[in-house]
């Protein structure tokens, strides 16, 4: 609990990692030394301390980066703290075939997601549908990963644009 210490569900036990709060920029290193959390859209279960040296005690949860560490490489911090926050999104999905993209698009139109748009990652030339934007809670980002379960998009990601 007052350890620098974090549950996830699939990083390797143990590994470090560089946790960043997107609200605030606060960034902390803490060891992945249990499995969790059990909570649907959870990415991760900070240590009291951790938390507290996020600033996210007060609301419970928030919107983090999680970045596993390799030991003797680098650890280049995302951004500053004095960098604005991001835009968030919620991404609904990664289509190599420009229609398949089109196509869930439309999907996300016809279900009343009129503002949902489309983008292309700098990493690859691959469409990726996103739905409304920007998320500025977790509270909304559960939200709308639940309307969007319920079109049978399972694999919602938050993405940062």
């Amino acid at each position: 609990m007052y350890g620098m210490s974090a549950a996830h569900k699939t990083l390797p036990l143990p590994t470090y990692a560089r946790v960043t709060n997107l609200r605030n920029g606060r960034s902390v290193v803490v060891r992945i030394n249990d499995r969790g959390p059990f909570v649907a859209n959870r990415l991760i279960d900070l240590s009291y301390t951790a938390a507290t040296k996020l600033d996210m005690i007060r609301e419970g949860t928030t919107l983090v980066e999680v970045r596993a560490l390799t030991p003797g490489a680098p650890d280049e911090l995302t951004r500053s703290a004095q960098s604005p926050p991001p835009s968030l999104y919620v991404q609904a999905g990664a289509y190599a075939d420009a229609h398949n993209a089109q196509h869930q698009l439309e999907r996300l139109h016809a279900a009343g997601l009129a503002s949902a748009s489309s983008c292309r990652p700098w990493k690859a030339n691959h469409p990726v549908p996103r739905a409304p934007g920007p998320v500025g809670s977790v509270a909304e980002f559960d939200q709308l990963a639940a309307r969007l379960a319920a079109l049978g998009i399972r694999d919602a990601r938050l993405a940062v644009d």
